[in-house]
């Protein structure tokens, strides 16, 4: 078992937290709030934001989890998505269709990686950064689901969706400013076709982080969102 660590009164909670106080906090989150607007694919000014403004939306985000037999199974495993827990043959082995084999598809693809995810750092609650963590981990799944790539206009969609589902800060700011750097064709059909999509599927679905992704790679994605109640993609 790890030692806790003392850092000037303050209780490290979990291997890698930096305990930090709410100025500390909203200084952090004004700052990766600009670098993330300059360099949207800053990930890590990202991260920071999520973890500094999320402190109303992941225990909201938790308590579905604790209130859903599948989401409240996640929270007492606590499973990771990584290239060391993912049997990657044997998802690239799954029929065309199935959740794992587009899940691989969309990384081999997207030339992308699950381990890029950054761990928590800066949320005070050890079962809270799990929680954003997972959703950080999931983020990739809720690409393969919604059949969105990893260029801008991919990413805005997605956000729009997990801005609905989540209410995390982060997200909301991201599918808001996300738009100004695309062009005024995208622009029009993220307007009229995707983000009205995106919004109605999120609002319509059920919490994604009450899915517990790893036991249903052979689930066709069709039939998960049809499940989750996202609607098919325009």
């Amino acid at each position: 078992k790890e030692e806790e660590e003392e850092e000037g009164g303050w209780q490290q909670l979990y291997p890698g937290h930096i305990p930090t106080s709410p100025l500390q906090k909203a200084l952090l989150a004004a700052g990766s709030a600009v670098m993330a607007l300059y360099d949207p694919y800053r990930h890590d000014m990202v991260a920071v934001l999520g973890e500094t403004t999320g402190c109303l939306a992941l225990p909201n985000l938790r308590d579905k989890m604790k209130n859903h037999p599948e989401g409240y199974h996640i929270l007492q495993e606590r499973p990771r998505i990584r290239l060391s827990t993912l049997d990657m043959g044997r998802l690239q082995g799954l029929p065309d269709g199935s959740l794992g084999r587009e899940y691989v598809r969309f990384l081999e693809d997207n030339k992308v990686s699950p381990d890029t995810r950054m761990p928590p750092k800066f949320v005070d609650d050890e079962e809270l950064a799990y929680v954003i963590q997972r959703y950080r981990e999931v983020h990739d799944l809720m690409h393969t689901l919604l059949g969105m790539p990893t260029n801008m206009l991919g990413e805005v969609v997605v956000k729009w969706f997990e801005a609905v589902q989540t209410g995390l800060p982060m997200c909301v700011l991201g599918a808001a400013l996300g738009p100004v750097r695309l062009s005024t064709r995208k622009l029009q059909v993220l307007a009229t076709e995707l983000v009205p999509w995106a919004i109605r599927s999120g609002l319509n679905a059920s919490c994604v982080l009450n899915v517990y992704y790893e036991q249903r790679w052979e689930q066709p994605v069709e039939s998960l969102r049809e499940e989750l109640g996202i609607f098919p993609p325009p």
